[in-house]
């Protein structure tokens, strides 16, 4: 009886059922179609003139179809390659340092992590630069082989990394257990006031019978670096060479880089078996004349990597100049500063649209920001020194920092374009400035700028495929897919 029962109810749901799959007219009926979940396919951080929106991971869905639309579209050719990318970053001064040390020891530790580490909440930086003696951001000046008015030592006996054992390499260390891949380029603002024409950290040129003198200078200070367990990738000779009023400074003309490069540093290296780049220049993109010159010294080029910028002065477009007047060489951006005076959007803008997406579009493999870090007075800086520059952070108590204009202009691509990815091609539309990578990993990186003033629509085309997306004037938006 229970067996009968069971062919029963079998009987009359397959009778059910068939009769939900029939029209009146008896006609066999499709059961609806449901509609599948689109996947996410492209990941999209977004920050906006406003403040509005700071580096933050959107949740709208971004998938790749082939639906025509009529709008502008950036089209992302990988198979197009430029330059490998050495990394993103800032200066970190002396005064930095300093004021990141005055952190309790919580709150250094959680700004450390969010500039170098690799979380979610980080922005990993990769490349920093430091000063070779003080800089005009340091509290004080000095080198590394300070001596009375009217003694030389000419073997450097004296020479010690001491002034930088209070804040710069202590911090470093830190920062390396953090990242120890993190790419260092050291930079000299002055050499020892001994060693010059004026007896002064201010302005003066080097003298020729210290030249074999200084290039040992750099050779002491990499390899004592190296003792301290940081490795020094790459120095430029000289910052600013032709800023003589900073303080401290030095004016070096190009031919006397030249000289110096040829004859003394490049030797000094190759004897000391020491393989730390050579960048020359390290100055303004209006006088693209100056990398050129040397470099076409052929006696000084074959101990020269590259050329370095900064663009107080000029057009951006000055590395593919000295690019292509040396496409064996390399470029690097190396320093623009946020003055206090700036506003975020103004900063925003023009800094992601020369800075990041410029000089990366130019073939530089760096791109590099000023000073990492200062008080809320701007601060420290020498007497003389830059007291409008505005670091990456502002340090405003032991317990309290805040991140200021900079650090978002790195970050959009210090978080997401890791060292050796590579430039790959795409087209700017319009005010849609951008600029396209390839990661080691195979991911695809886009940087847009919207550099109008009215919200823009527009495609990111891959693989014959798009997405449809949108910016707001002045925001910069991050791809990732």
């Amino acid at each position: 009886m229970v067996n009968n029962m069971k062919f029963i109810v079998v009987l009359f749901l397959i009778i059910s059922i068939s009769n939900c799959n029939k029209s009146s007219e008896g006609e066999i009926v499709k059961p609806p179609v449901i509609p599948s979940v689109v996947e996410n396919e492209v990941d999209f951080w977004l920050t906006k003139g406003d403040e509005a929106v700071k580096l933050q991971k959107q949740t709208s869905i971004l998938a790749f179809g082939s639906s025509y639309n009529i709008y502008p579209t950036v089209e992302i050719n990988e198979s197009q390659t430029f330059q490998t990318i050495d990394g993103f970053g800032f200066t970190l001064t002396g005064g930095s340092a300093q004021v990141i040390n005055s952190l309790n020891l919580e709150k250094k530790q959680e700004l450390l992590q969010k500039l170098f580490g690799s979380n979610e909440n980080a922005i990993s930086v990769s490349y920093l630069r430091i000063s070779i003696g003080a800089s005009d951001l340091d509290e004080t000046t000095f080198s590394y082989n300070d001596l009375p008015i009217g003694q030389t030592d000419v073997n450097l006996t004296n020479f010690s990394l001491a002034p930088d054992q209070i804040h710069l390499i202590p911090l470093l260390k830190e920062i390396l257990k953090i990242n120890p891949s993190i790419k260092i380029m050291g930079t000299p603002w002055s050499p020892p006031v001994w060693m010059k024409d004026n007896n002064s950290t201010i302005g003066g040129s080097l003298q020729p019978q210290y030249y074999s003198v200084y290039a040992q200078y750099f050779v002491k200070y990499i390899q004592k670096m190296k003792e301290q367990g940081i490795i020094i990738n790459a120095i430029t000779p000289q910052n600013e060479p032709l800023h003589p009023g900073n303080n401290p400074s030095l004016l070096m003309l190009a031919s006397q880089q030249a000289d110096f490069i040829k004859n003394h540093l490049g030797p000094a290296f190759r004897t000391a078996n020491i393989d730390t780049k050579i960048i020359i220049y390290d100055h303004n993109c209006d006088k693209p004349e100056y990398p050129i010159s040397i470099l076409n010294d052929a006696a000084a080029k074959s101990y020269i990597a590259g050329s370095a910028f900064h663009l107080y002065a000029g057009d951006i477009s000055a590395l593919s100049t000295v690019h292509n007047a040396h496409p064996d060489k390399d470029v690097y951006f190396t320093e623009q500063y946020t003055a206090s005076t700036g506003s975020f959007n103004g900063d925003l803008k023009w800094h992601l649209k020369n800075v990041i997406i410029g000089s990366m579009r130019n073939w530089s493999k760096t791109a590099l920001e000023w000073n990492l870090a200062n008080n809320s007075s701007f601060g420290p800086h020498t007497p003389g020194g830059c007291n409008t520059c505005k670091g990456g952070v502002t340090i405003n108590s032991s317990a309290s920092y805040s991140q200021n204009v900079a650090f978002y202009i790195i970050a959009h691509a210090s978080k997401f374009v890791p060292t050796g990815s590579v430039r790959i091609s795409s087209n700017i539309v319009g005010n849609l400035h951008n600029v396209a990578f390839k990661t080691p990993d195979g991911k695809k990186v886009l940087i847009v700028l919207n550099d109008g003033n009215s919200n823009e629509i527009f495609n990111i085309k891959f693989n014959n495929k798009w997405i449809v997306t949108s910016l707001e004037g002045g925001s910069v938006a991050t791809y990732i897919w």
